[in-house]
């Protein structure tokens, strides 16, 4: 017997219209590049989606048709989010951080028919001019008429227009259709540093599913009365379905463009009054330091802060809270898992831990949303002790984690039963909280023990003087690999080897310790502001330890 409840489609649409209709007093704050900002509703952003789904239903835009953006965050690019979903199409956020290389692949294997692009961006997109594929009709700069220029040498390839006047004289309104909530919404790329970028391919529902539990307290806590700033780029995962979370909450959002320094973030948590706030360690860690250097620096009300995408070191956790009383919540997630799968909150057991005991303890990647199921194997396929030290891969499923690869027939990334495997490494505690001790193939394995990169990695990072680091296996003639520890010294300061090793003593195995330190101006990241382990990788691979 089924039950007699109303059968409504979970659709993007509806987000939109709900902000709209019910949370016409919210700001949407949109940062220039030139320091100036630009203001609208939530009322205002409906009208102007609408705008735009008019603008490509007359251009032939049909449902399931790929629109690809290549743009920071701001208030053009929210409307693609909302237009282009809403009507039926799917949105295809491209990293303008990935290699040309890369960038024409995936436009080429999304088949994307409009490439949306901000006015700072189109340099990046004239140099893809001979990589886009016979599909791209049309490059729509997002900005006026003056911001397009002339002589672009994409007009020999494809039309070239400005998005203001895609816009002008469309109608304000548009009867959003009853979608099958399983439709494809959003398309977004992994990075693909391994090889060629897989495409995710996500559903209405499950970016409503995504955006609900997002929301929630344990997460990024979201009400009407906030003001959040996704720092974390709307090209990436869909900003961690924040833009979609804001208009669910119908709360105010500022997105702040290019322009990510610490002094024009601070800026505008300041002078925007900005509650909450998302992004990588990196930023955070830059944050910290540029406060640090000036003791006048403080917030009128410190922000709440997310972290995800590396670890953040425990150091820099505790010195947002100890100096600044921010707490940051960690956060675990994948572009498969859409992306947030697990946050390090509080639970019963752990509520009435003293300050320093909760800072050590936050370093973990936490328990999985309500939604999410996870499982830890070992290389075996058993399930591994919930003890904190047993290491396995972990798996996920839920109604918002990926199925499949689009236009992949088949990967080894998804079992026969159902579930994900992440490529993470992981322990699990007695409360259930996971640890990523690893990148499956980047544990270093010697005389057939793991070695944890990313701990060593953590560890140092506590040192005074050391203001990156990363760790990777090379070849050993006795125990196969040993870790070779790689060290940007801050600014100013020039440590030994010695010194730097010293610090491991009684905080890791003896044998986990790096028996060599080789210290580097800088070292290679990938699109997503991750360490490029596999390009270290490439660079030693001739290095042997023994």
């Amino acid at each position: 017997m089924l039950g007699l409840m109303q059968d409504r489609p979970l659709l993007i649409s509806a987000i939109l219209e709900h902000a709209a209709r019910n949370h016409f007093g919210a700001k949407i704050v949109s940062a220039r590049p030139d320091g100036s900002r630009v203001r609208h509703t939530w009322p205002q952003i409906a009208a102007r989606a609408a705008q735009l789904a008019h603008a490509l239903t007359k251009r032939g835009v049909s449902q399931g048709e790929r629109i690809a953006t290549l743009a920071w965050n701001e208030h053009r690019h929210l409307e693609v989010y909302y237009g282009v979903s809403s009507m039926g199409a799917v949105l295809h956020t491209v990293n303008p951080r990935l290699f040309a290389e890369q960038i024409g692949f995936i436009l080429a294997d999304a088949q994307d028919t409009h490439l949306f692009v901000d006015a700072t961006l189109l340099k990046v997109a004239e140099g893809l001019t001979e990589r886009l594929p016979p599909c791209l009709k049309t490059v729509v700069v997002l900005g006026t008429a003056a911001e397009l220029p002339a002589d672009s040498p994409l007009r020999a390839r494809c039309e070239v227009i400005d998005h203001e006047s895609l816009l002008a004289g469309q109608p304000e309104r548009f009867d959003w259709p009853d979608l099958d909530e399983r439709a494809a919404s959003s398309l977004c790329y992994t990075s693909g540093t391994t090889g060629d970028p897989k495409g995710v391919l996500y559903s209405h529902r499950s970016t409503l599913l995504h955006a609900m539990a997002v929301v929630q307290p344990d997460c990024f806590n979201i009400r009407a009365v906030d003001v959040v700033m996704p720092v974390v780029p709307m090209f990436h995962v869909n900003a961690w379905g924040m833009p979609y979370a804001a208009g669910i909450a119908g709360c105010s959002m500022v997105l702040p463009g290019p322009r990510l320094d610490p002094a024009s973030l601070f800026q505008l948590i300041e002078e925007e009054g900005v509650t909450g706030s998302a992004g990588v360690p990196t930023i955070w860690s830059a944050l910290l330091q540029w406060l640090r250097a000036d003791p006048t620096r403080k917030f009128a009300r410190p922000p709440r802060l997310a972290v995800g995408g590396t670890a953040l070191p425990t150091a820099v956790n505790a010195g947002f809270l100890k100096e600044y009383g921010i707490e940051i919540l960690h956060a675990w997630g994948m572009t498969e898992v859409s992306p947030v799968g697990s946050t390090g909150a509080r639970l019963p057991q752990n509520a009435d831990w003293d300050e320093d005991r909760f800072l050590d303890y936050a370093r973990k990647q936490g328990r999985p949303l309500f939604g999410v199921e996870m499982r830890v194997r070992d290389d075996k396929g058993q399930d591994i002790a919930h003890d904190g030290t047993a290491f396995g891969e972990l798996e996920v499923r839920g109604p918002w984690v990926a199925s499949a690869y689009f236009n992949r027939a088949s990967d080894d990334a998804f079992t026969g039963d159902g579930w994900f495997r992440t490529g993470d490494v992981v322990t699990v505690d007695e409360l259930g909280c996971i640890e990523i001790v690893d990148r499956a193939k980047d544990v270093i394995k010697s005389g057939g023990e793991w070695i944890s990169s990313i701990t060593l990695e953590n560890v140092i990072l506590g040192h005074p003087d050391v203001a990156q680091a990363a760790v990777i296996g090379i070849r050993h003639s006795k125990w196969d690999e040993r870790p070779l520890l790689l060290v940007v010294p801050k600014e100013g300061r020039t440590p030994g080897a010695e010194s730097i090793l010293r610090f491991y003593e009684g905080k890791v195995a003896k044998w986990w310790i790096p028996d060599q330190v080789e210290f580097v101006d800088k070292l290679p990241m990938t699109a997503t502001g991750k360490i490029w382990k596999a390009e270290l990788k490439t660079q030693y691979r001739d290095r042997v330890a023994g």
